[in-house]
């Protein structure tokens, strides 16, 4: 992807949660920048928790990390209420809280998937990429979610699922 040096209108490329990363890159890797600290963190985080995902779910690459991780954030987001959804956004590393709230619609939740066939359907009519099994990548992405936010919260969003989707939460996770 060729970014120009000053954006001129009409910019004709389309910046969606999918190429913001390889917009970062490009820029760091290409131009001579000064990354706010904050945002220096952010892209740190976001390495890490992708890297983890490439590791536990031997994953191909982080682009394949980020498509897995996207989906399966949008599923779970639109499973939940409007407020818990909020909540657990609050917990996400500053880029992928982006990731997780882009093209959400707020008006739309809950959306009610009563099945883990369901939910897994949900994912797979997202843009899931083929080459990964689907169950397993939600049980990683779940287990990277109960590593890195608060336990609490995501007691919390465990709750507001049905009993079919707690089976694939980590353990501590489940309830009777």
């Amino acid at each position: 992807m060729n970014f120009p040096e000053k954006l001129s209108k009409p910019y004709r490329h389309t910046i969606t949660s999918r190429t913001v990363p390889l917009l970062v890159a490009n820029i760091v890797e290409h131009h001579t920048v000064t990354i706010p600290s904050s945002l220096a963190h952010a892209i740190q985080k976001t390495q890490e928790w992708l890297k983890e995902l490439c590791e536990k779910g031997e994953l191909a690459d982080t682009n394949e990390a980020i498509s897995v991780l996207r989906v399966v954030l949008h599923v779970l987001r639109d499973c939940l209420t409007l407020e818990e959804a909020v909540d657990l956004g609050a917990q996400l590393p500053m880029i992928i809280r982006g990731i997780y709230y882009d093209g959400w619609q707020p008006h739309k939740v809950p959306v009610r998937l009563n099945s883990k066939q369901k939910f897994i359907d949900a994912i797979l009519a997202r843009g899931f990429p083929n080459a990964v099994p689907a169950e397993r990548a939600v049980r990683d992405v779940f287990a990277l979610l109960a590593r890195h936010c608060d336990p609490g919260e995501i007691s919390n969003v465990v709750v507001q699922l049905p009993a079919a989707l707690k089976d694939l939460w980590p353990k501590q996770f489940h309830t009777t």
